[in-house]
């Protein structure tokens, strides 16, 4: 039988998989980068956008952010692959169908044997490398106290550190040493591997301390042992990433509210006199506006009140607030004369 139409079916397939990828989402325009990007360029377009598009960043209606929330596993799934050098050289000349095939051949008993991908995608896993990830610096955590009532309205501070810099100095040393596993194709299911290190020329670096300014935006909202994170500005690594730096929030007690989740808790001291006949008092807020409290019936000691909306912000999302819980104290005389007892026993008879 001729091999002729057999041929002509997996052409035909292989047409039909990068068809079906001009109708799928393109994960360069998804990250916004050329098709060329380097590395670092796809590493800063993710950040940026995961960030824009981070669930807990979106405010808005259901459906915006239901949106959102695609669009950031969008960004993630299409960084995933393109960070990836096998994977994006797949991508890069099949698709995402040429993806789900390579998973899926790997899934179902990796090089035993020759399938349809095989055929369609000649030399995949005849001959390829598979590099080391690239290495990064420390992570430097900071502890960032906060008082509630930043916390409730926001603030900026200034923060000096104290930094480590890699700086160029005279002379030459080996860089970018990477330790390679290749692999080769000896045969019908038959493979090599082996271990291969190369290295580059850089010019020499040393280490120095500088202090830089550093803006820490705390948002409205944020809660005890968030983090708030500055990609690439940890302790460098020579022939590497910097790491990260990373503030945690760390919320100092307050004398008058009590914060639990987003809700507040205060407790307010009313006189018998009040507890008995009905209030009405004001209570200055973290902000400073009034928030007013009242009863016009009978307030026993423990009593709660709630009033909506005037608990704490809710980080990243706009006009949200938990409530104020006020529980009441009766402060009761000290003492009483004869005659007041007397009265007093006389109303309560």
């Amino acid at each position: 039988m001729s091999s002729r139409p057999w041929i002509a079916l997996f052409l035909l397939l292989g047409l039909l998989l990068q068809a079906q990828h001009v109708l799928t989402k393109d994960y360069y325009e998804l990250l916004q980068v050329p098709k060329g990007a380097s590395d670092a360029q796809l590493k800063r377009a993710y950040r940026k956008l995961a960030l824009q598009y981070h669930p807990d960043k979106v405010t808005g209606t259901e459906e915006e952010k239901k949106a959102a929330s695609q669009k950031f596993a969008d960004i993630n799934h299409a960084y995933e692959v393109l960070s990836d050098k096998e994977k994006r050289n797949i991508y890069d000349q099949y698709g995402e169908d040429g993806l789900k095939q390579a998973q899926a051949r790997e899934q179902g008993g990796g090089s035993h044997g020759k399938g349809i991908f095989d055929i369609l995608f000649p030399g995949f896993g005849g001959r390829g490398e598979e590099e080391e990830e690239t290495r990064k610096g420390h992570t430097i955590y900071v502890d960032l106290h906060a008082t509630l009532r930043d916390l409730y309205v926001g603030r900026e501070l200034q923060v000096v550190r104290d930094k480590a810099v890699l700086r160029t100095t005279s002379g030459t040393r080996k860089c970018n040493c990477k330790t390679k596993i290749m692999t080769r194709q000896l045969g019908p299911g038959m493979f090599q591997q082996f271990q291969t290190q190369e290295c580059g020329t850089c010019p020499a670096v040393k280490l120095e301390r500088e202090q830089e300014l550093i803006t820490v935006h705390i948002e409205t909202g944020m809660t005890d042992g968030q983090q708030i994170t500055f990609f690439e500005e940890g302790e460098p690594l020579v022939d590497g990433e910097p790491g990260d730096l990373v503030f945690v929030v760390r919320q100092t007690p307050d004398a008058r509210f009590e914060r639990r989740g987003n809700d507040l808790l205060h407790n307010f001291t009313i006189s018998l006199v009040d507890a008995l006949t009905g209030f009405s008092h004001t209570l200055e807020h973290l902000d400073g506006h009034k928030v007013t409290l009242g009863g016009t019936t009978v307030t026993r000691p423990g009593d709660w009140h709630q009033i909506k909306g005037e608990g704490m912000p809710i980080n990243g999302q706009e006009h949200k607030r938990g409530d104020l819980w006020v529980q009441y104290t009766v402060s009761f005389p000290a003492s009483l004369t004869e005659e007041q007892k007397e009265t007093v026993r006389n109303l309560f008879k």
